[in-house]
């Protein structure tokens, strides 16, 4: 089938070269002339796993490209994914002027019958809105358009595998017509009939649920399961300040409460919170929508406060074990806001950051794939090449993003090359016996000290 996609962000990329990877012919438009520049030198504006390579052998085999032009994309496309961004505004409301302006383009492009599809994280009844802005845009072509809602469930870092092995796909409709061309669209996807690029070992073997419904519950479906996952992660971590108090061990809670089917393992567990711009930004989304419905959903107001107060609650814990912070060294391991990703957005490091330079702390900070980012929001801060390099002279390391890499350094030469052995671990990633048995003092979230 021909595809366009509009929008080459996260999604959109993730998307379209998925897409191409099962046998799709792709287009990806943006009027984004940076990144399509990069796109153009053989690049990726973003960190994936495996999208590069992804992206790479479909644009060699003639399925996927890239273009500024989106009405060309429109006119190529059979089915058409909206994937733009749908940022917050100050009342915490998506802004859904992108999704406005991209209807414009399809209705007044558009040459012949379109699918429409929302791939975009948006509020209910978006759907309904932009049928009729295509209806009322498209007034004088009288080309007929057909709406479907089909949101994205891709988490950050392990993308690639959602999308090609996800635990369902959900599409909103109404009509047989675009339920069975949204079958077709993901067919060997469900029929897990594709070689697949990731490593065979992390692929579920299930086929998935293709979940058909109203595209009012298919937009809703989206912003409940974020909002419940940021749910369990402050539950977690309210659960993780009572441990301190009371002298419990916040893993030993959760693990035992995780063996509970009803409850389950995920998302219970305790450090920073979360951050990055989809869980943040669809609470607030998602609290709007209640309002304006009638439904007090102050218990996702809770969610936020707890997750906002996290920074305060760690630097309590810096401040109580550095004492005072003007012209301490102190050592920042993680930037991105989770592992595998180079995306920084609400990210708690950077408020971290801020938070401590304002205090007179000196700052070298390391991530494997996020500096970059992060350079251009501090041009000034100091980073180091490697983990060893920020422990160099430090008061403090802290643990900011739970990468893979920190928990297999050498710590013993982490200790030799640091002022004072502190580790303050925001993610409860190090085991604290082992890390005093080495020699560190040591703090995390709801563990004693």
């Amino acid at each position: 089938m021909r595809i366009a996609i509009i929008g080459s962000g996260y999604v959109g990329l993730v998307t379209g070269g998925c897409l191409a990877e099962i046998g799709h012919e792709v287009i990806c438009a943006d009027n984004d002339e940076e990144k399509l520049n990069i796109l153009a030198a053989g690049r990726l504006p973003i960190y994936e796993p495996h999208l590069d390579k992804i992206v790479a052998e479909n644009r060699r085999a003639g399925r996927l490209s890239f273009t500024g032009d989106v009405a060309a994309a429109v006119r190529f496309g059979d089915a058409i994914f909206i994937s733009v961004g749908t940022p917050p505004l100050e009342t915490g409301d998506a802004d859904l002027s992108a999704i406005d302006r991209v209807a414009r383009v399809i209705a007044e492009s558009a040459q012949s019958p379109k699918l429409v599809i929302e791939k975009s994280t948006v509020p209910v009844q978006t759907g309904q809105q932009l049928k009729r802005a295509l209806t009322v845009y498209g007034r004088t072509a009288g080309v007929p358009f057909r709406v479907a809602s089909n949101p994205e469930f891709l988490r950050e870092g392990t993308a690639v595998l959602d999308f090609l092995h996800p635990d369902r796909i959900v599409v909103g409709v109404e009509d047989e017509q675009t339920e069975q061309q949204l079958r077709e669209i993901y067919q060997p996807i469900l029929d897990q009939k594709f070689n697949c690029p990731v490593h065979t070992q992390q692929c579920p073997p299930a086929t998935p649920p293709f979940v058909v419904t109203t595209i009012n519950s298919s937009e809703l479906i989206k912003h409940a399961s974020n909002s419940f996952l940021a749910l369990k992660i402050s539950y977690a971590n309210a659960l993780a300040d009572l441990c301190d108090r009371l002298g419990a061990n916040i893993d030993e809670v959760t693990r035992a409460m995780g063996y509970d089917p009803r409850i389950g393992p995920h998302f219970l567990r305790a450090g920073l919170g979360f951050g990055g711009f989809c869980l943040p930004k669809d609470i607030q989304a998602f609290i709007r929508l209640a309002e304006r419905a009638g439904v007090d959903f102050r218990l996702l107001k809770e969610v936020e406060n707890i997750n906002k107060q996290r920074l305060d609650r760690f630097l309590d814990l810096v401040r109580h074990a550095l004492w005072v912070l003007v012209e301490k060294q102190i050592g920042i391991l993680g930037l991105a806001f989770k592992p595998n990703t180079d995306d920084i957005r609400f990210a708690p490091a950077i408020e971290i950051i801020r938070r401590l330079c304002a205090e007179g702390a000196r700052i070298r900070a390391y991530d494997p794939q996020a500096m970059e980012r992060t350079r251009a929001l501090f041009p000034d801060l100091q980073f180091g090449a490697d983990a060893y390099e920020v422990a160099c002279d430090a008061d403090a390391l802290l643990i900011v993003t739970d990468w893979q890499e920190f928990l297999t350094l050498d710590w013993n030469r982490i200790r030799d090359r640091m002022a004072r052995p502190l580790v303050i671990d925001g993610r409860n990633l190090l085991d604290p016996a082992t890390m005093r048995n080495l020699g560190f003092e040591y703090y995390s979230m709801g563990r004693p000290s």
